[in-house]
């Protein structure tokens, strides 16, 4: 997909300074002379050719009360599509991405509490039928901001 200068300079005001208002796209398009229609419209166009896979906020979950960890399991390379379609299903699942190693469905969890970490885990476990999953939580934070300046 080719952007233009426009799209860029969105793409560098929504990495860091994206605004936290009722109407967020509306203040994007006044600091960029665009409406919110095209804001919206440019957004989309590059959500749909997968220039941009997320669009959201990140929290610290930890100072938020819950728990997390890292998952990893092993999952016949025939399956994958359908045991990532069980595993994102689950609103704790963050992310969840393919490595080049024996475990090679790896994925991070979110939830509330440890108890109800585990409890999706084991519902995990029975839906996909694979019940070697590694629990893998953090021994140290290491947050790294990363901003693509175009």
């Amino acid at each position: 997909m080719k952007i233009d200068q426009m799209d860029k300079n969105l793409l560098n005001l929504i990495q860091t300074n994206f605004p936290l208002s009722p109407e967020p796209y509306r203040e994007i398009g006044e600091m960029l002379g665009l409406g919110t229609e095209e804001v919206l419209a440019r957004l989309k166009k590059m959500i749909d050719n997968g220039l941009i896979r997320r669009l959201g906020g990140i929290f610290d979950s930890k100072m938020l009360g819950y728990c997390s960890t890292l998952c990893a399991m092993q999952v016949d390379e025939k399956r994958i599509e359908e045991v990532a379609e069980v595993v994102n299903s689950y609103p704790g699942v963050t992310h969840n991405y393919l490595r080049e190693h024996k475990f090679n469905m790896w994925f991070t969890f979110t939830a509330p509490s440890i108890e109800e970490l585990n409890t999706c885990i084991a519902q995990i476990k029975v839906d996909t039928g694979i019940h070697n999953i590694l629990i893998l939580p953090a021994q140290e934070l290491f947050k790294i901001r990363v901003n693509f300046e175009l």
